[in-house]
C-alpha cells in the first residue's frame, strides 16, 4: 500500500542574526506514515516538529528532499484536497461566527449550500460547540478556538489529517474529546499525523510514534514495542516479613499494616527476592514488572541527543 505520507532525505536550513548565518534545522529526515494509522510526531521545542509539518503541507520549501502525499508530490493541487490540516497557531477571522468560519472554508471546496449546512451541523456537534455556533469567535475561549479549528480541519472529510499540536489550549473534557475523535477517524480508515506535547495523550491514541530531535529522527516505532523493551524494575508485594529484616537487603518502597512492598532490578534480583521470601517464610501476594512509559523513553531520548550534541 502507498503510504499517506513519505518524507525522503529531507534538509532544511534558516539564516538567522546580524550576519544571516545559516543555521540546519532538518538533517536528512526520512519518515513513512502509513495510510489508516495514527502517527505521533514528539519532540522538544525547536526540534524541528513544525518545520517539517509545514514542509509537509506546502508551506515551506526544503533545501533538499522530496515529500509524497499518497505517493504524489505534496505540491500537488489534487492531492491537497484529500488532506485537512489544523496548524500550531491557526489565524480565524474574529467578525465570523463559529458557523460562517465553517461554512468560508467549506465554500472553498466548492460543496452545495445544503451539503455545507449539513456538514457543519455535523462538526459543531461533533466538537461540543453546537450551542455557540452563532457567537462570534472574537468571544470564543482559547479552547473553543483549538476546538472549531479542528473542525475547519475536517471540513472536507479528508484522508489525512495533519494537526499540529492539537492538545494544546484544552482542558481534560477538551483533550479527551479530540482524542476519541482521532479514534474515531482511525476506524474509519484516516489517516492522523500529529505533533504533542502531551505524552500521554499520544501513548493512548497513536500506532506508531517518532521522535525528531535537533532536526534528526531518533526512534521511530509502535507504542507498545517501544514500551515493551524496557523494563526498568520489577515491584514485589508481599506479606510476613518485617521490614526491620527487609531494609537491610531490599529498597523498601512503602509499607501498610502486614503488606510491604520492594522494589528489585533484573532477574538476579527477583530470584534473590524470592528466595529470601521463602526462607524467612513469607508470602508473595504479587510481582508487577514497571516498564518505561513513552515520557520516560522521550526524556531519555532528549539527555541522548544532548550528549551526542
Amino acid at each position: 500500500m502507498i503510504p499517506a505520507i513519505e518524507i525522503k532525505n529531507l534538509y532544511k536550513s534558516f539564516r538567522s542574526g546580524f550576519f544571516l548565518k545559516k543555521q540546519l534545522v532538518l538533517h536528512n529526515l526520512s519518515l513513512q506514515v502509513q495510510q489508516g494509522e495514527a502517527f505521533g510526531f514528539l519532540g522538544p521545542n525547536g526540534a524541528g516538529k513544525t518545520t517539517t509539518i509545514r514542509i509537509i503541507n506546502g508551506l515551506s520549501y526544503p533545501d533538499q528532499g522530496e515529500v509524497f502525499i499518497f505517493g504524489k508530490e505534496n505540491t500537488n493541487v489534487g492531492v491537497k484536497a484529500r488532506v485537512g490540516f489544523l496548524p500550531e497557531e491557526p489565524y480565524f477571522y474574529h467578525h465570523l461566527t463559529g458557523w460562517e468560519f465553517l461554512d468560508f472554508y467549506s465554500q472553498l471546496f466548492g460543496y452545495s449550500r445544503r451539503y455545507r449546512h449539513k456538514r457543519i451541523a455535523f462538526l459543531l456537534e461533533l466538537i461540543g460547540l453546537q450551542e455557540y455556533a452563532d457567537m462570534q469567535l472574537r468571544k470564543y475561549s482559547r479552547g473553543m478556538l483549538q476546538r472549531i479549528g479542528l473542525a475547519q480541519a475536517l471540513i472536507n472529510d479528508p484522508q489525512l489529517v495533519i494537526l499540529d499540536e492539537p492538545m494544546s489550549s484544552l482542558d481534560p473534557i477538551g483533550r479527551r474529546m479530540v482524542r476519541d475523535i482521532i479514534i474515531d477517524l482511525g476506524k474509519r480508515g484516516k489517516t492522523v499525523f500529529f505533533s504533542s506535547h502531551i505524552l500521554s495523550d499520544v501513548e493512548m491514541v497513536c500506532d506508531r510514534v517518532a521522535i525528531i530531535i535537533g532536526g534528526r529522527i531518533i526512534s521511530v516505532g509502535k507504542i507498545g514495542e517501544l514500551v515493551k523493551e524496557k523494563v526498568d524494575f520489577h515491584e514485589i508485594v508481599l506479606d510476613g516479613i518485617s521490614t526491620d529484616k527487609l531494609v537491610p537487603e531490599f529498597e523498601v518502597i512503602s509499607h501498610e499494616t502486614n503488606r510491604t512492598l520492594i522494589k528489585v532490578e533484573g532477574e538476579e534480583g527477583i530470584q534473590r527476592a524470592l528466595t529470601f521470601i521463602k526462607v524467612h517464610k513469607g508470602k508473595v501476594i504479587s510481582v508487577n514488572p514497571q516498564k518505561k512509559s513513552l515520557e520516560d523513553i522521550f526524556i531519555d531520548e532528549i539527555r541522548k541527543g544532548g550528549e551526542r550534541e
